[in-house]
């Protein structure tokens, strides 16, 4: 059988949308009909979900973060409950609101229905569950522990989320002051000094180099704004065209990592997130070598990607995760060291899980004292550029002031 979705007016002329299985587009066509439906439209859901024009309009087009952690934790409980595969996708096709992850959980049951796994009928659909999620979907049924494979999987998307929230919330307020300061420093430059400084120019008396650098910046912004913007994006394109070269972007990564603050912040990021992927593997029953590979996808920073694969290379000739991670100086030592008192003890996914905490609350830390220093900063520089300007435009009238008693 095939998921297709419909769409369909009933007898008040109301439209009705929803997802259906059937053989044939005939057969569900009939069925409407059977329920005083007039069917206006009918298309397949299969191999992926094919976006309708609205969704061309929509910059992501997979699941969000909050949806996919959502249907996993209820697709665990009722997994855990003793619910078959097929049972569950049935509720859970129920129970949720949005009509894409209606379209992915009918789709995932299709392809399931057609005797496909529930890890390759997820494959089909790689903008809603990653390769990671599918790993560890597929490592569940292998194991036979799906459930428990799931409620694991659901923590970790959890408290990645509730971790990306708390980043976001720290640097929200610094990004709204940022927004409000330039936004008045341009409103200043723009509108005000112009009709200020008409008035020492009509004096034809010489003006002082701040005033002249304030009115020729002020003319430039008025005049030639709109090119400004324009080279600003043309500039943003090009370097992201640039980046897309990974030697390039090897190199940028490996400078950023030598930056004083920046650099142990990417570094505690990506630790953070590959030590949690690599505990919900292993804990999964991942093989340790295939566990590495998927959890080095998780890495953003190239160097550090590079070393985790090298680091694989290194366990399959024989040699342990802590040393081969530790050779390239990448990782923190604490993840090392905890690495190696797990492998030493036989509890490498308590001490992953243990590493993984730790990194976080260290990042969290750091994201806090970081922007409580932004926002004295932020507030110290635009009072230093309001300055600039206020004393261009008054220094003029000392001037005048001068000549006036002389």
């Amino acid at each position: 059988m095939t998921a297709f979705r419909f769409k369909a007016y009933d007898v008040q002329g109301r439209l009705q949308k929803g997802v259906q299985e059937a053989d044939t587009p005939r057969q569900l066509r009939a069925s409407l009909r059977e329920r005083g439906l007039v069917v206006a439209d009918i298309s397949a859901i299969s191999h992926g979900i094919l976006p309708s024009r609205a969704d061309f309009f929509v910059w992501k087009r997979g699941m969000s973060g909050t949806q996919l952690s959502m249907v996993t934790r209820q697709f665990a409980t009722l997994l855990s409950a003793g619910m078959p595969v097929e049972q569950a996708l049935n509720a859970l096709i129920e129970q949720v609101e949005s009509d894409r992850e209606r379209n992915v959980l009918a789709g995932v049951r299709s392809e399931i229905l057609a005797g496909q796994t529930l890890a390759r009928a997820m494959r089909k659909f790689p903008s809603d569950f990653s390769e990671l999620y599918v790993t560890l979907i597929s490592a569940g049924e292998q194991s036979g522990k799906l459930g428990e494979v799931m409620e694991r999987l659901a923590d970790y998307i959890e408290s990645r989320q509730a971790f990306r929230q708390k980043v976001v919330t720290a640097m929200l307020y610094p990004m709204i002051v940022t927004f409000v300061a330039v936004m008045v420093v341009l409103g200043l430059l723009v509108y005000v000094v112009p009709q200020v400084v008409q008035v020492f120019q009509d004096t034809n008396q010489p003006l002082p180099l701040l005033t002249r650098v304030l009115i020729w910046g002020s003319g430039m912004l008025k005049s030639g704004g709109v090119f400004v913007l324009a080279a600003l994006l043309l500039a943003l394109w090009q370097a992201r065209r640039l980046l897309r070269n990974d030697t390039r972007r090897e190199r940028l990564h490996r400078w950023l990592l030598r930056l004083p603050a920046i650099g142990t912040l990417i570094r505690g990021i990506n630790s953070a997130q590959f030590s949690s992927t690599l505990g919900i593997l292993v804990g999964s029953g991942v093989p340790l070598l295939a566990a590495l590979h998927a959890g080095a996808g998780v890495i953003g920073n190239l160097p550090m990607r590079k070393a985790v694969e090298e680091a694989a290379n290194r366990v399959r000739e024989g040699a342990g995760l802590a040393r081969s991670l530790g050779a390239a100086k990448l990782f923190p030592p604490l993840l090392v060291h905890m690495i190696a008192v797990g492998e030493a003890s036989g509890r490498l996914v308590q001490m992953l899980e243990r590493a993984a905490g730790q990194q976080s609350r260290e990042i969290e830390g750091r994201i806090i004292r970081i922007t409580g220093l932004l926002e004295p900063l932020l507030i110290l520089v635009m009072g230093v550029v309001v300055l600039l300007i206020v004393l261009a435009v008054l220094l003029p009238i000392f001037e005048m002031n001068q000549m006036v008693r002389l």
